[in-house]
Formats: C-alpha cells, sequence, structure tokens
C-alpha cells in the first residue's frame, strides 16, 4: 500500500520507505561519515545528481533520509530536511530567503532565540525585520514592503497561543511573490498541515512534540516545492546544521507514537483548560479548544484538534506566577514542550525576564501569564497538583 493511502497512524510506521537489504524491522543506524562508491563513474553521478547514492553524511545518510521521509509524507510535501535543531532549521530558512537589504514580516510573539537569531546575527548584515500581530489580517498587509522577502509564523504562537489564519495570510504573502514558512511545532503534522493551507515551507522543532520524549534535540523542514527543498538542503548542507544519524533514529522511534500521545495529552488538556477557566486565582485561559479563545472557530477550521498547550493568567501578576512555580510537585519547572510530561513555566520571571516591559506588552506576555504543557499522566494527578500550586498563591 502507498503512503497516500494509509491513515495517519499508519503513515506514522510505514511512511519512511526504506528497505534494509538484511530485513530489519527497523532502519538501522547507518553511523558513518562517509559512503564508498561502486566505481568512480558512479562517483560522478553521484556528485552530479544523475543517481542516487549517499556521498557524506552531511548532505545525507540513510537513517536521516528515512525520517526526513516520513515527515514529508504527514505534512504533504515535497521533501524534508533534518537539522540538528530546531534552531538550525530556523537559522537555514532565514540564510535561504533573506539577503542585506532585505525584509521579514514574523510575529510578535515569536519563539524567542528565532527572533533573537535575527536581531543579534542576520541584523548585522543588513536584514530588516517588523514583528507584528499575525492574527490581525490588515497588519499583516500593512507590514509588507517592497523587499519584504519572506513571511515566517508560528501558529498557535509561542506562548500566547494566538491563532494566525494560514490560508488568508498565504493569500495576502502570495499576492506579492513572498513565500510562507509556518512554525508548525506546537501542532505537529497531527493535528495541521500549513503546506495544504498554502504554506510554502513547515518547520519543526522534532525536540518537541515528534520525538516526544525530552531525549533528544533536533529540527526539521519540509519544502512543498522541489525547487524550494533544493534550495533549503544546499543551505543546510553548506552550513553544516545536519543532524547525526544516531539522532535520527531516537527521532524515528519517538515519532511512531505520535499519534497516541497527543490523542492523550489533548484529552487531559481538555479537562485542565476546564477546569483552570474555573479556578477562582485565575484570571484568563487561552487553550484552542475554549470557546472563549479569540480564534476558537478558526481553531475548529485549520487544526484537527485543539492540542495539549494551554497558557493562562494569574491575578496576582509576577509575584503570583513565581509561588506557582515553586510550588508544583508532579508538572516538571522546565522549558521545552511536547513531551510526555507535563511542563510548566512562567515567561515574566524565566524566557522573557530580560524583556523591557513595552516589549512584553506588545508580545501579548502579562506578568502573570503561565505556559502548560500537558503530558500523558493521569490527568487528576496533573489537576490535583495545579490546584494544590494554585492554593499556595
Amino acid at each position: 500500500m502507498s503512503s497516500e493511502k494509509m491513515g495517519f497512524n499508519s503513515k506514522l510506521i510505514h511512511a519512511g520507505d526504506f528497505e534494509d537489504e538484511l530485513g530489519s524491522a527497523t532502519t538501522p543506524i547507518y553511523q558513518s561519515s562517509t559512503f564508498k562508491f561502486k566505481s568512480a563513474d558512479h562517483g560522478a553521478a553521484c556528485f552530479a545528481g544523475e543517481e542516487d547514492g549517499y556521498i557524506y553524511t552531511r548532505i545525507g545518510n540513510p537513517t536521516i533520509g528515512e525520517l526526513e521521509n516520513t515527515v514529508a509524507a504527514l505534512e504533504n510535501g515535497f521533501g524534508g530536511i533534518g537539522t540538528s535543531s530546531g534552531m538550525g532549521a530556523v537559522t537555514s530558512v532565514y540564510m535561504a530567503y533573506l539577503g542585506a537589504g532585505e525584509h521579514m514580516v514574523s510575529h510578535n510573539a515569536l519563539y524567542g532565540p528565532s527572533r533573537a537569531v535575527m536581531e543579534s546575527l542576520f541584523s548585522k548584515f543588513g536584514v530588516e525585520y517588523s514583528y507584528i500581530d499575525t492574527t490581525d489580517l490588515k497588519q499583516v498587509k500593512e507590514a509588507i514592503r517592497p523587499n519584504t522577502k519572506l513571511l515566517y509564523i508560528e501558529t498557535p504562537a509561542n506562548p500566547t497561543i494566538g491563532i494566525t489564519d494560514i490560508e488568508a495570510v498565504s493569500n495576502i504573502a502570495h499576492e506579492f511573490g513572498i513565500p510562507v514558512c509556518v512554525d508548525n511545532t506546537f501542532c505537529s503534522p497531527y493535528l495541521q498541515n500549513p503546506l495544504d493551507l498554502g504554506a510554502d515551507i513547515v518547520l519543526h522543532s522534532m525536540t518537541k512534540f515528534i520525538n516526544g520524549h525530552a531525549d533528544i534535540v533536533a529540527g526539521m523542514l519540509v519544502a512543498k516545492t522541489e525547487e524550494d527543498h533544493k534550495l533549503l538542503r544546499g543551505v543546510m548542507a553548506n552550513m553544516g546544521c545536519n543532524m547525526d544519524p544516531h539522532q535520527a533514529f531516537m527521532t524515528r522511534r519517538g515519532l511512531k507514537t505520535l499519534g497516541i500521545r497527543i490523542d492523550r495529552a489533548q484529552d487531559n488538556a481538555r479537562k485542565i483548560a476546564d477546569f483552570l477557566e474555573k479556578h477562582p486565582k485565575v484570571e484568563w485561559v487561552k487553550y484552542p479548544g475554549l470557546e472563549s479563545h479569540p480564534q476558537y472557530e478558526l481553531a475548529k477550521k485549520q487544526m484537527r484538534g485543539p492540542g495539549s498547550m494551554i497558557s493562562f493568567g494569574l491575578k496576582n501578576g509576577i509575584e503570583a506566577g513565581k509561588v506557582m512555580m515553586d510550588n508544583v510537585k508532579l508538572a516538571l519547572l522546565a522549558v521545552s514542550l511536547g513531551g510526555i510530561e507535563t511542563l510548566i513555566q512562567h515567561p515574566a520571571s524565566m524566557t522573557h525576564a530580560k524583556l523591557t516591559e513595552e516589549a512584553k506588552h506588545i508580545a501579548g506576555i502579562s506578568d502573570g501569564l503561565v505556559r502548560l504543557s500537558i503530558g500523558i499522566e493521569d490527568v487528576d494527578d496533573i489537576m490535583e497538583d495545579l490546584d494544590q500550586a494554585l492554593g499556595k498563591v
């Protein structure tokens, strides 16, 4: 059966399309830096791209390739490009589409390192940028300049859980010939497929949901077209931010259970969001599965489920956030997300503590904002832990 005809969970296990000569049930770890050629002519043909074959692991490797093929199939794209980290993927996109004097439009609540690498590194070479609320299509239109060469969004946004209309934003960008890259980390391909909605490139920090076990760091790009795939792979290989075979093997193993992990975590998150919305110490809750979310209808339209990421606001601001962080017992006080364990963090005192008050306000990060990544533990245990920690606030 071809992968196009498979259901999603079958694709998770079988879509990589790799046959091991010895019949291994899993793709082996090809822990080799280089690969020998059958002949001088074969080597020349491989370098010319006239024959399939592996040359050097920085350029391509069978273990990494099987993972790339699987994620590309899940995202309905032309091909995948594995990277050493999510930031390796982000930097490859910036490098591929932006040059001196050119401009990027992105979300004002963009993942901190994605914003930092633009502001501290790419700006040194004359790249310009605008951060706006991409959930507001009027702002998107107004932000585009004659030198805009990339529209880069993440939806849902981190950590505000704002949801951008991928189809509408892609239509606006394409009117001006601008490619669209969507960071799909919060959803994974199980809940959202941006390429089907008009985007040109999908990006994942596979450290999160795709691997799901908090034991590796990895990234992935999926391009819609052969042209974009060739461009991105060339940039990745030349920059040397490829993943290694063992890293790919571990990620591929975690990916096989993506569907059942997200189903369980999402079911937990729905109950936790309802619990938090009714709690007297909580001022507001942002979760795509709640009707109170400002983009609730859009979430239902472009996502196959609300996911397991929740943000909520404590009534007594930054001090309340610190107290809660210091009193959780089951939830891990840690950054990252998308694993089997519940993680909690307080941006104002942790990840975004160095931002000015104005910058936090523009990004929608209030002093009382708490971000939760719900895991697959028993939901009553998660709820009890949050309740007792909130009781100390």
